[in-house]
């Protein structure tokens, strides 16, 4: 699994250019299945992930290749081949994302249950209620998700009862070559659902709606494709580097983002003390007096995002005074904890809730990643701790952050792989 050497106590200045978000670009890929003609992706960061679903759409009859490494080419497949092998989908939990393409544009779908993360259970109830909603007929068989359709689907009201990012997505992109309209009510708003919306638009489709809470979409018969298409930064690669910049006590200029996109992060960096000065697409986070401690409940977008906590737990493990994040999303996002408490924290859990105790400094240790988040949150901590730390399962790293460790030494990090 790969570890990463950091020698800690040093405050990161420089620029940083913040890669194409994770989320969106999984998305987008699964959603290129409902096109007819290629299509060309740019800012697409070359991670784990996606390289894990690159394969899968390549098996599934798809041919899909670098152009350049920010840039993917994206034959859609013709005629569907086998389902979507299980050696693939258990490394990834996007890969849920085809069942909605697949059965919308060949009328069967054969998706092995999806892996990914273990941060808790995340059921693919509401992807069933959608998509049976529109008249397709799922079950599970052998570990396989096993869908059909007699005809096209048909448009439907669908109400979501959270608003679950992947249902959304799965849902839209079913919907759009389904007879009539469908309405997604209590809809995902986070900025992948819009950027997947004028992806899909760009390829023909009638999307309105994406980024509040209900979206409409009018189906057609066919997604002409034939398009290149800019995929959005990633905001939680852009949280983690203001995180950086705030825990070290340095000053970090992001380039290649949307501040609008992190407000909720920057809200709470401003109250505990740091300063934020947003650019047209660019962020500076800057530190000029002591950090203060903050409390934390994460939320569905625009609230704060559960993929940035971790990050939080590390920097504020560090700041004088009581601290207390508020888990309402996953709930076993507090794996890193233990590893944090390694180096010093103090760190008390109960149930969703992690309460704080700011301590002196954390000390280097070995420590091991649980997860992507995790992984990031333990690379803030060794940025911060003395001596040197060492994070073992660094592959979970990898999953959602592109060159990670050179960007880290071009801020004055002292930064390895072995």
């Amino acid at each position: 699994m790969g570890r990463i050497l950091i020698k800690g106590g040093i405050p990161l200045r420089g620029r940083v250019k913040i890669s194409g978000a994770k989320n969106a670009s999984l998305a987008l890929l699964c959603a290129a299945i409902l096109a007819r003609n290629e299509i060309v992706l740019e800012n697409v960061p070359d991670i784990s992930d996606v390289r894990v679903m690159i394969e899968i759409i390549n098996s599934l009859g798809a041919s899909a290749a670098w152009e350049n490494p920010e840039t993917l080419r994206i034959v859609p497949p013709k005629k569907l081949n086998a389902g979507a092998p299980f050696h693939l989908v258990k490394k990834l939990r996007a890969s849920n994302l085809l069942l909605g393409p697949m059965l919308a544009r060949f009328g069967q779908a054969t998706v092995a249950l999806p892996g990914g993360c273990n941060i808790g259970v995340r059921p693919m109830d509401l992807h069933f209620k959608g998509l049976t909603g529109l008249g397709a007929d799922l079950s599970l068989e052998h570990g396989c998700v096993c869908g059909s359709t007699p005809d096209r689907l048909v448009g439907a009201r669908v109400y979501l009862d959270f608003p679950s990012v992947g249902a959304t997505e799965n849902i839209m992109m079913a919907a759009c070559l389904a007879k009539g309209q469908t309405l997604i009510e209590n809809a995902a708003k986070e900025p992948e659902i819009v950027d997947l919306a004028n992806f899909l638009n760009a390829m023909g489709a009638k999307v309105r709606g994406a980024g509040t809470d209900v979206i409409k979409i009018d189906g057609v018969k066919y997604l002409e494709g034939g398009v290149r298409f800019p995929v959005i930064p990633d905001r939680i690669e852009a949280g983690t580097f203001m995180v950086v910049a705030a825990a070290t006590g340095g000053d970090i200029t992001l380039d290649n983002m949307i501040p609008a996109h992190v407000q909720p992060l920057s809200a709470k960096l401003r109250e505990a003390n740091a300063d934020i000065i947003e650019g047209e697409d660019t962020l500076r986070v800057c530190v000029n007096g002591p950090l203060k401690s903050i409390d934390i409940k994460t939320m569905p977008y625009p609230g704060f995002p559960t993929d940035m906590q971790s990050q939080l737990m590390a920097m504020l493990s560090v700041i004088p005074g009581t601290s207390v994040l508020v888990e309402n999303i996953f709930e076993n996002r507090f794996m890193v904890a233990d590893e944090l408490k390694r180096m010093g924290a103090r760190i008390k859990v109960e149930g969703r809730m992690a309460v704080i105790e700011g301590v002196d400094s954390l000390e280097g240790a070995q420590v091991k990643a649980t997860d992507l988040r995790a992984g990031a949150a333990l690379i803030v901590a060794g940025l911060i701790a003395s001596g040197e730390t060492e994070i073992c399962n660094a592959a979970f790293i990898d999953r959602g952050y592109h060159n990670l460790e050179e960007k880290l030494k071009s801020l004055g990090a002292i930064i390895n792989r072995k």
